[in-house]
């Protein structure tokens, strides 16, 4: 599967990132983790802090595959608003499952702390706006819910919004504690850390199939060599589905686009984060260099795979609705512009855990906007259930869960 068209931002900002060689011998470890984007790269990293024997292979480039695309916004919430997670899933798991992701990010910031520079993470604030009148009164809900749980979140009239940028909206929850990240240099940061702690990396090195020995054991042909572990992390995001299909999954095209430098951002408070109600969403971040990053216009991939070149008309009207919002920007040029897949689950939640047709396998596949956070939630379950902590509530995130479950987190 392609996952991305286009000119894509990150690799410039990393141009000497580090290279690994491409296996070629017989290898035994504790844990094999397939996978080098940042789903893998965060077990691989765990892993080796906890001192498990551990070696992590990617068909490609590290951080090549949906880590390229990502746009790098880092929020607690998810797509879908805790009001309608409670619907879908009862209280107890939708809040479970919202102070996983807030433990998640504040975890991911942690990490982020202890790297290199460009590989470290930006505190922002999140405006998610109300898109229209009609949805003011469902936000207004949420806004009051999440605060009742103890979320940071605070509502925003129209005034309050007015007050603060050059747009108008009808009413906007306003959170604090939220982060923007360069996801292509923290996935190569985590893994020059975890390599450092042990962990054997190797590129070009895809699996070819598996086999069970007479112990138990894995033994996986991997690129020109094997790797034998007692289990295997299949951490390859939507690729996963060439191998194991989710029936409760589906894909979309989404589009991006990074602007030229901008002199000045004084228009926009805080640099914050900013987001909507419509479906689907558009979403605007900043970077360190001043450029802007909008996304969104997400299409269905009605042929099952990117259209080519689509993402030159979709840049187009991105940028128009850059200059919509921030007038003062409207002289601003397009400088990078990719499609990219973009996997959802049917219930919103992300598919982490063992899978009873691959026995020895555990599967990390952060579906949805949120895809970081849900692989720094994966990452740490699989992790702590592979070290001896079990962790019942990886049942909410069961591969093989119902379209509407309704699981119940440990008390």
């Amino acid at each position: 599967m392609k996952l991305h068209t286009g000119k894509l931002y990150w690799p410039s900002t990393l141009p000497d990132a580090s290279t690994y060689p491409a296996l070629s011998q017989e290898l035994q470890c504790e844990v094999l983790v397939v996978g080098g984007g940042v789903g893998g790269a965060l077990c691989a990293y765990l892993l080796a802090e906890r001192g498990v024997d551990t070696v992590l292979v990617e068909r490609d480039r590290i951080a090549g595959g949906s880590t390229l695309a990502s746009t790098g916004l880092l929020q607690y919430a998810s797509d879908k608003p805790l009001t309608s997670m409670i619907h879908t899933f009862g209280e107890k798991p939708a809040v479970h499952f919202y102070r996983l992701s807030r433990n998640a990010l504040e975890q991911l910031k942690q990490i982020a702390s202890k790297l290199d520079g460009s590989a470290r993470f930006t505190e922002r604030s999140t405006i998610y706006l109300a898109s229209s009148e009609q949805d003011v009164d469902a936000l207004q809900e949420e806004c009051g819910r999440l605060s009742r749980l103890g979320f940071p979140a605070v509502w925003w009239s129209a005034g309050d919004i007015a007050d603060r940028f050059p747009f108008q909206a009808p009413g906007a929850i306003y959170t604090k504690g939220d982060a923007e990240m360069n996801p292509y240099t923290f996935v190569h940061g985590i893994l020059r850390e975890a390599a450092r702690q042990g962990v054997r990396i190797f590129e070009h090195s895809p699996m070819h199939g598996s086999q069970r020995d007479e112990g138990g054991r894995i033994r996986c042909r991997c690129g020109g060599g094997t790797v034998t572990a007692q289990h295997v992390i299949w951490a390859t995001g939507y690729e996963a589905q060439q191998f194991k299909k989710e029936s409760g999954a589906h894909f979309r095209a989404s589009y991006v686009i990074v602007t030229e430098p901008v002199a000045s951002l004084n228009s926009w408070y805080e640099k914050s984060l900013i987001w909507e109600t419509a479906r689907p969403y558009l979403y605007m971040r900043t970077t360190p260099d001043g450029r802007i990053i909008a996304g969104g216009l997400d299409e269905v991939l009605s042929s099952g795979e990117l259209p080519a070149g689509r993402e030159i008309r979709q840049s187009e009207r991105l940028l128009e609705e850059i200059h919509k919002r921030f007038p003062d920007q409207d002289h601003l040029s397009v400088s990078y512009a990719w499609g990219a897949v973009f996997g959802e689950s049917r219930d919103g939640l992300p598919f982490i855990g063992p899978h009873p047709n691959f026995p020895g396998f555990y599967f990390l596949e952060g579906y949805g906007g949120n895809g970081t956070v849900c692989s720094m939630i994966g990452a740490e379950m699989i992790v702590d259930q592979l070290t001896g902590t079990r962790r019942e509530d990886m049942a909410i995130f069961s591969l093989t869960r119902t379209t509407k479950p309704v699981p119940t987190p440990p008390k």
